[in-house]
């Protein structure tokens, strides 16, 4: 099916003005037209953190379809600022016994697998040469943890505080908000602060593959060989959002400014800002569920050398030091596309799509006051997945992606065409034999595949190494059983 996808090739001219307008006038003619769907909630489709459950009394699948994954009643929660528009949204209501603060860790074994790596023949000694090895990894383990606290302030004012760290205890705000509703009593306006999600259709923060090829969507953070754009579609960011939805949330968009950081704080790189537009429409389709269509793009820049000083450096180093802060030179990109979750009964699609441009400068690594190299272009490529859950009853269900991206255009002639190009495969499930509102178990099992040219650790991907012959790409592997829980 993605492969079909691949016909489309980026525009040479930059940037892409057809793409954003015709965003724009599908989001508009679409959000002020007349349809209103009726609001129901299919009942396959519901499996939540349990802080909310513990607050309202209600069971975890009445927010998600298998955690953490939400739902369309989830949608509405979350939209509404977590409030349900009873007595129990304000904190003043609560019995004191309550804290809204929710754990979640995963306990697992995996096993790592790289190819085609260039290995020293003799271990330790850098003069033996080289050889084409594999590298593999396996051993019980532990994720990060995430601490997360949400809910509201007082009516219509919500906040969420998420300090999370990786497996070695290192900790940092992985989110950190505060959120006005219903401005002006309407929904259609809403304002958020701080660092969050954006709005994708489909979360990588709520998705449900956990291993180290598996437990990211690659569409989300690629970037082409030797291109310095830290972006990630992914990746929380800093800045601030409007948004808006119908009462049922069938319908909504989203507009937010951004700081050009990809959300890291005090503020290390440049002073300009990135735009994100959103726009979905959910619709009934009778006995097969709640079907949800979405467009996205993302406008931003990224510096391409920063102020110096010498002052900054270790004297007599004869070196320079760049300036946190000042960067300079901006030059674009884009990423722009479509995505959607469709429901067949109980099986689930998600299929995304994206179209990324970076400027010659970016794709290059050149200074923007300094020459192109001859013949650059700005790098282009298409990508996408469609990834399946099959729920076989309310607490089983069945997992798959493919994930493709090609290059459409290299930044400089001569390079090799497929330099860039991922394949993923992942296959997994997720078994929940403890569901209620004080804590959910998981028992998750994922095998994922990884095929790359031009961008794995400890190798040229591909390329070939001298004396080592090219391969045809480097296969990486994860296998990963574990036990994730959230109390």
């Amino acid at each position: 099916m993605l492969r079909g996808f691949l016909i489309f090739r980026s525009p040479r001219k930059f940037p892409a003005l057809a793409s954003i307008v015709a965003f724009a006038a599908v989001a508009f003619a679409v959000l002020f037209s007349n349809i209103q769907p009726a609001y129901s909630l299919p009942l396959y489709r519901i499996r939540a953190i349990p802080a909310f459950a513990r607050k309202y009394g209600l069971p975890c699948s009445a927010c998600h379809t298998a955690w953490p994954e939400l739902n369309n009643f989830g949608q509405v929660f979350r939209d509404n600022g977590y409030q349900l528009g009873n007595d129990h949204d304000s904190p003043i209501f609560q019995n004191p016994s309550y804290f809204p603060i929710t754990f979640r860790v995963t306990p697992n074994w995996h096993r790592e697998s790289t190819n085609h790596q260039p290995l020293d023949a003799l271990a330790g000694n850098a003069s033996s040469g080289l050889i084409d090895g594999n590298v593999v990894q396996h051993g019980f383990d532990l994720s990060g943890i995430d601490i997360w606290a949400a809910g509201t302030i007082t009516k219509n004012i919500s906040f969420s505080v998420l300090p999370s760290s990786n497996s070695s205890g290192a900790f940092h705000f992985e989110n950190a908000y505060v959120r006005f509703g219903n401005l002006l009593n309407n929904h259609w306006l809403n304002l958020q602060f701080g660092k969050f999600e954006l709005d994708n259709l489909i979360s990588e923060k709520r998705f449900l593959f956990l291993s180290s090829n598996g437990g990211l969507y690659q569409n989300y953070h690629f970037v082409p060989v030797g291109d310095p754009n830290d972006f990630g579609l992914g990746v929380n960011q800093l800045g601030a959002e409007v948004s808006g939805h119908s009462d049922n949330s069938y319908r909504r968009y989203g507009v937010a400014v951004l700081s050009s950081d990809n959300g890291n704080v005090a503020l290390p790189t440049n002073r300009s800002y990135d735009t994100y537009l959103t726009f979905s429409q959910a619709f009934e389709a009778g006995r097969l569920g709640l079907e949800r269509l979405g467009v996205y793009a993302y406008i931003g820049e990224r510096p391409t050398f920063f102020l110096t000083s010498a002052a900054l450096s270790t004297p007599g180093a004869g070196s320079t030091t760049p300036i946190a802060g000042t960067g300079s030179g901006n030059k674009p990109f884009y990423r722009v596309g479509f995505s959607g979750d469709l429901f067949l009964g109980k099986l689930e699609f998600l299929p995304f799509f994206m179209d990324g441009q970076d400027s010659a400068f970016l794709a290059t690594s050149t200074p923007a006051d300094q020459p192109l190299p001859l013949g650059a272009n700005a790098a282009a490529w298409n990508g996408g997945f469609v990834e399946t859950h099959y729920y076989v009853t309310q607490q089983f269900v069945l997992l798959h992606r493919y994930e493709i991206i090609r290059m459409s255009q290299q930044a400089l002639p001569g390079t090799p065409a497929k330099l860039g190009n991922i394949d993923g495969y992942s296959v997994g499930y997720r078994w929940y034999p403890i569901m209620f509102s004080r804590a959910g178990l998981a028992w998750h099992n994922e095998y994922s595949i990884t095929r790359t040219q031009g961008a794995v650790p400890l190798s040229l991907d591909g390329v070939g190494l001298p004396p080592l012959l090219p391969t045809n790409g480097v296969w990486s592997s994860s296998i990963l059983l574990g036990f994730d829980f959230a109390f």
